[in-house]
């Protein structure tokens, strides 16, 4: 997939009456309202599913989340109002598993990363369109962000030496995996903007949403987004040692996501046993109260007639 995108080559994973998960193509902006931008995700869903645009939305279409301009990979787009609302719930309560491909500058020492750095906006003139982590001269309101990463192979590529790997963001700030990637010194392959415009050979950023799973209540939403990261896509792109299998670390987390769900629904079902309880109490307590009351009454009553 190195051709550009034009309104035409939208690719769906996945597609139900509540949700569309389309394979979004790399320098496409999902939505916009400058007039002069005619090629975006919303424009691609309007020409292949025009039945399906929603009158009382902006865009006609109600995207679930965000990818970034230079970002691919799985998006997805809920097709009525309540599947919106199941799926931002999702969203808001961290029950969202996401998983990202990306290639970046150098030889990442270490296997598996946890990179932990509050993120913030950048004010600094001629910057303001990008993100810095906290510490940085600029730096605006930073807010917690951590990401993990993994190792899955060393190669090169056009030459020079890079690290394929897996991203999974444990937070959702804007920019956070090419900051993060940047602030560990592998910034990725072809990100224009945070290496500071020195970047530009690739034909792109190799950054892509590769796994996304959202467990909406009565259709949990799974779908994996091809590897777009490969030899016979890329001919420059040259894998030299294997250190993971992408594969066997997805199923990690698939089997992670069954594991927390489980403990999730135990604690929901706790709170739920101790607020019955609670309200027992209360309940007991009321009519104990009045109890109380009838009893006091009964005396003063007795005591009147004294």
């Amino acid at each position: 997939m190195m051709e550009p995108a034009n309104i035409d080559n939208l690719c769906i994973l996945y597609q139900s009456s509540n949700f569309i998960v389309v394979n979004k193509h790399w320098d496409i902006r999902i939505d916009s309202k400058m007039w002069y931008e005619k090629q975006t995700v919303q424009s691609q869903l309007k020409q292949r599913f025009p039945e399906l645009a929603d009158p009382d939305t902006y865009y006609g279409f109600r995207f679930c989340h965000q990818l970034d301009f230079s970002t691919s990979g799985a998006l997805c787009v809920a097709l009525n109002k309540s599947a919106a609302g199941k799926a931002y719930r999702c969203f808001k309560e961290r029950l969202v598993t996401k998983a990202y491909l990306a290639l970046v500058r150098g030889h990442v020492q270490s296997s598996r990363v946890t990179v932990d750095y509050a993120i913030g906006k950048n004010t600094t003139e001629g910057m303001t369109h990008m993100m810095c982590i906290e510490g940085t001269h600029g730096c605006e309101n930073p807010k917690p962000c951590q990401t993990e990463l993994i190792v899955l192979e060393y190669g090169t590529y056009d030459g020079d030496p890079v690290t394929k790997i897996l991203l999974k963001p444990l937070t959702g700030r804007t920019h956070q995996l090419r900051v993060h990637c940047s602030s560990i010194g592998h910034p990725i392959v072809g990100d224009f903007t945070y290496s500071l415009k020195k970047d530009c050979a690739p034909y792109r950023m190799m950054l892509h949403a590769y796994f996304l799973r959202i467990p909406v209540e009565a259709e949990p939403t799974e779908v994996t987004a091809c590897d777009p990261f490969l030899t016979s896509i890329d001919p420059k792109w040259v894998p030299e040692r294997r250190e993971q299998q992408l594969e066997r670390l997805i199923q990690e987390l698939k089997d992670q996501d069954v594991a927390d769900q489980d403990l999730a629904e135990e604690h929901r079902r706790q709170k739920e046993l101790l607020t019955k309880q609670d309200q027992g109490r209360a309940e007991k307590s009321v009519m104990e109260s009045e109890e109380q009351r009838v009893q006091c009454e009964q005396w003063l009553a007795e005591w009147t007639l004294d």
